[in-house]
């Protein structure tokens, strides 16, 4: 219980503060590690019992990734032909791997390496000491190299072993890290050129040695420093175990920098085309600073990051700028730039390499230009092969804008699960170049990561509803919220959307009477439940907006949720315009809307996932 107390505890300070989502996390803790070294002594201990079950305690509290371990005995008449690294590991439920530097007693003495990581491979090398042979065990690991070693007490010996230390650490192609006994204090010569080439991760004033009262520091964990911007130092310290060893040992505990290829979770999307403004957002697979290049040269682009009360917007793995200030009908191209934060303090910050995107280009809508093409999907739920099939019968075509009408990231547990379908929705509409809007149907309304995804998409007007221009037709988007009772048992007292339909009243109200929708030659409305042609015994929106719906002039509604494609023309069903439902989400079942205009003429057109036409109608 206490090592996964101290396993729970060692991850929890190493989390960021802010928005920390599921895969996050999981990124960040398989990048941290907990590097330890200790002599042990043979496992005698300062009252000059052998007990290893005394240093089996340690490592169990300490909960190491990885031990560098020195003064072993293997198959000795001292330790009774046993094979100490292996008992140790035996016991401590971690791999091994051992390094002899002399023969003695009938058989070996040396060092080791204890890991809960399978090592991929190891080698070892032989070190002068005058008064004894030394060696140095190198053991790879997926990301990093972890060395042990025990030096010898001659300084003349240990500056001869820094030379083939230095050697091997500049031919490793991960992060390298030495740990050991090096019999020598920070102000020697020795430690003097360590800290040349490598980071001394542990503390030099902490002493180690001897246990039961120390008051001189020999044992150390170091970096190469090569690999610097590789990792960090989150903390370190000296263990309190005055008994079990003649040294005490010592832990740092240090976070690596995530490979700079995988430093993108997805590619960037665009948002909100409305005011001049566009919306760019990325995610990243863990914390990082983030900011767009962008301009219409795309060899001269401006730099703009987000600064809230004078501070960057930074350490998190969603990531949101704003580009204002846009011309109508202008091409733009931009590129987002992200730079991890592998270690974010008060007063110290780490950072790993800047990573850049593809560059990207999008043009702004123009009122002046009345022609696009739009798509609509709705009711994917997550399934990625429909979503691919229905694109394909229209990736011919050039896109404008992409709408995704509800029910598509289905009951999103989770971020991570979230972030999947959101990822495969972009990549496939292509909304690096493309803006696209995310409306909200009652699946996304339901499970854990719900209220979550305001994190992820940006809502036209910060709100599930709103209206927009894009040249001179007007786009109305409503949310019905959910298709049950606010009182519904499975939603637990949680949900008001009587409230969230009553705001819609009024903003209806305001749009109806307001001059961009008077202005508009075409008027589109969309939203995912349908309050006309639906088989249902609950239907409030029809109550509350049928009064000004009914006398509202759309050129025509665009709906989903039933999973059935149906059309109804105007006056067929209570309605005041034509209403089209979408289908789907089985393949057989599934539709795309393609709404397009031209000139004065709006059409909408209605295909399955083979491409055969299930409606062709002029609006």
């Amino acid at each position: 219980m206490r090592k996964v107390f101290g396993i729970i505890m060692a991850i929890m300070l190493l989390l960021p503060f802010g928005k920390v989502y599921s895969k996050e996390k999981s990124v960040r803790e398989s990048n941290t590690l907990r590097l330890m070294s200790y002599n042990i002594r043979n496992g005698q201990g300062m009252d000059l019992v052998t007990d290893l079950q005394r240093i089996v305690d340690v490592i169990d509290k300490a909960c190491p990734d990885v031990v560098a371990v020195q003064e072993l005995d293997s198959v000795t008449k001292r330790s009774e032909g046993k094979d100490v690294l292996k008992d140790l590991a035996s016991k401590t439920l971690m791999h091994y791997i051992y390094a002899p530097a002399i023969d003695f007693g009938g058989g070996k003495y040396g060092i080791g390496v204890l890991s809960k990581e399978k090592p991929l491979g190891y080698r070892y090398y032989p070190l002068p000491g005058k008064e004894e042979a030394r060696v140095l065990l190198v053991v790879e690991f997926e990301k990093y190299m972890y060395a042990s070693t025990h030096l010898s007490l001659r300084e003349e010996s240990r500056m001869k072993s820094f030379e083939i230390i230095k050697k091997v650490a500049e031919a490793s192609n991960k992060p390298f890290f030495l740990a050991g006994d090096f019999n020598a204090v920070p102000e020697s010569p020795f430690m003097k050129q360590i800290e040349d080439h490598f980071v001394v991760l542990t503390k030099p004033y902490a002493a180690t040695y001897p246990a039961d009262k120390p008051d001189r520091v020999i044992d150390y964990i170091v970096g190469y420093n090569r690999d610097a911007a590789l990792f960090a130092r989150y903390h370190s310290f000296v263990w309190e175990e005055p008994l079990a060893s003649d040294h005490r040992p010592i832990i740092a505990d240090v976070i690596l920098a995530h490979p700079s290829k995988e430093l993108f979770r997805m590619k960037p999307y665009l948002q909100n085309p409305r005011g001049n403004g566009m919306t760019v957002m990325w995610q990243t697979t863990v914390p990082a600073y983030g900011w767009v290049e962008y301009g219409t040269d795309p060899n001269n682009l401006q730099k703009v990051r987000v600064l809230v009360d004078g501070q960057a917007l930074c350490n998190d793995i969603q990531h949101k700028v704003r580009l204002e200030n846009l011309e109508p009908g202008q091409t733009y191209y931009y590129r987002v730039c992200s730079q991890e934060i592998i270690l974010y303090k008060a007063y110290v910050k780490q950072f790993g390499e800047v990573v850049k995107s593809d560059l990207y280009s999008f043009t702004m809508p123009d009122k002046e230009n009345t022609d696009f093409t739009a798509i609509v999907f709705n009711d994917l739920h997550k399934r990625t092969a429909t979503l691919k099939a229905l694109f394909d019968q229209v990736k011919d075509l050039s896109i404008d804008f992409a709408v995704f009408n509800g029910d598509c990231i289905d009951d999103p547990a989770n971020h991570e699960q979230a972030t999947n379908f959101l990822r495969d929705m972009n990549e496939v509409v292509g909304a690096s170049q493309i803006p696209v809007f995310y409306m909200r149907g009652n699946h996304e309304i339901r499970h854990a990561y719900s209220i979550g995804l305001r994190n992820l998409l940006e809502y036209v007007g910060n709100n599930t509803y709103s209206a927009f221009n894009w040249g001179d037709t007007r786009i109305v988007m409503l949310d019905c919220g959910e298709d049950k009772p606010d009182s519904h048992p499975n939603y637990y007292g949680l949900n008001d959307f009587s409230e969230l339909r009553n705001e819609q009243v009024d903003f209806l109200k305001k749009e109806l009477s307001s001059k961009a929708f008077k202005k508009a030659t075409k008027r589109v409305l969309i939203h995912h439940i349908p309050i006309y042609g639906i088989d249902t015994d609950y239907n409030p929106c029809l109550e509350l907006w049928n009064p000004l719906l009914g006398k509202a002039p759309f050129d025509i509604c665009l709906n989903a949720h039933t999973h059935k494609f149906a059309h109804h023309p105007k006056a067929t069903v209570g309605n005041n315009f034509p209403v089209v439902i979408g289908g789907g989400p089985e393949m057989d079942k599934a539709t795309i809307m393609i709404l397009q205009k031209k000139g004065k003429e709006m059409t909408l057109r209605v295909l399955n996932s083979e491409g055969r036409e299930l409606l062709n109608l002029k609006l």
